[in-house]
């Protein structure tokens, strides 16, 4: 399969823009980072600066990859990391717009890659629990009813991506704090922190640049993880009743 690649390029404190390559010869069956892997090692044997773009596992699991393909983050494909993107997915002779993620909490660093610390931020304000909770428990030391440990889990399958933020008009992380405050609400081990999470993490999260949420809902489709942004009026709940509270 034969593509033309729009790339954004872009070195540390110089104004970035798109740049034409073309990737030929792709096979059908390599993922989207597999089909820059090749672009880049033509590029090489060039002697022409490689793509800078961020990955790890490569399996959908760490968050590390994340691009906006064609206006879409992480592309077209619903419920996938543009990790697990093939390249079957797009037409033969296509021309395919690759861009880093778009917002003011997450500079780019060079080409495709994008500071994210700013979530690691927000984590930090309250994204913890103080107890001691040593080794695993028993199973049933602790009784959890199935509906709410599977809500829990559900949230905690968020991969910190920021792939909501690079969707939202608003470059919101509304989500993404959202099911953090979620995971640790629904569970006994973050109830020693309620009252001052959300407040902490919400001030963490507006002091880092992000946008307010006004319910457009690109964060949920974009969301690899298909996180809800039923999570969002969670955190809203959360927020104000701790502000009553406090």
């Amino acid at each position: 399969m034969d593509f033309t690649l729009k790339v954004w390029r872009q070195k540390p404190g110089t104004q970035g823009k798109l740049v034409t390559y073309e990737a030929k010869g792709i096979s059908s069956d390599a993922s989207f980072l597999e089909m820059l892997d090749v672009v880049n090692e033509r590029l090489i044997e060039k002697n022409e600066e490689p793509i800078a773009f961020d990955h790890d596992c490569r399996e959908g699991i760490c968050g590390m990859c994340g691009c906006v393909v064609n206006g879409y983050a992480h592309g077209h494909q619903g419920g996938t990391t543009l990790c697990q993107l093939h390249m079957r997915e797009f037409s033969d002779g296509s021309v395919i717009y690759v861009e880093p993620w778009r917002a003011k909490a997450f500079p780019v660093i060079k080409d495709l890659v994008v500071n994210r610390s700013a979530f690691d931020a927000i984590i930090t304000a309250g994204g913890y629990i103080s107890i001691r909770s040593g080794s695993a428990p028993d199973g049933n030391a602790m009784p959890i009813a199935k509906e709410t440990a599977d809500a829990a889990m559900d949230v905690a399958e968020c991969i910190g991506c920021g792939a909501c933020v690079a969707a939202c008009p608003n470059a919101s992380a509304m989500l993404f704090t959202s099911a953090k405050i979620t995971q640790l609400a629904l569970l006994p081990q973050g109830q020693a922190e309620r009252m001052t999470r959300a407040q902490r993490m919400v001030r963490a999260m507006e002091a880092a640049g992000f946008g307010a949420c006004t319910n457009h809902g690109e964060c949920e489709a974009a969301c690899p993880k298909e996180i809800s942004m039923d999570n969002i009026a969670r955190l809203n709940r959360e927020f104000i009743g701790s502000s009553i509270k406090k």
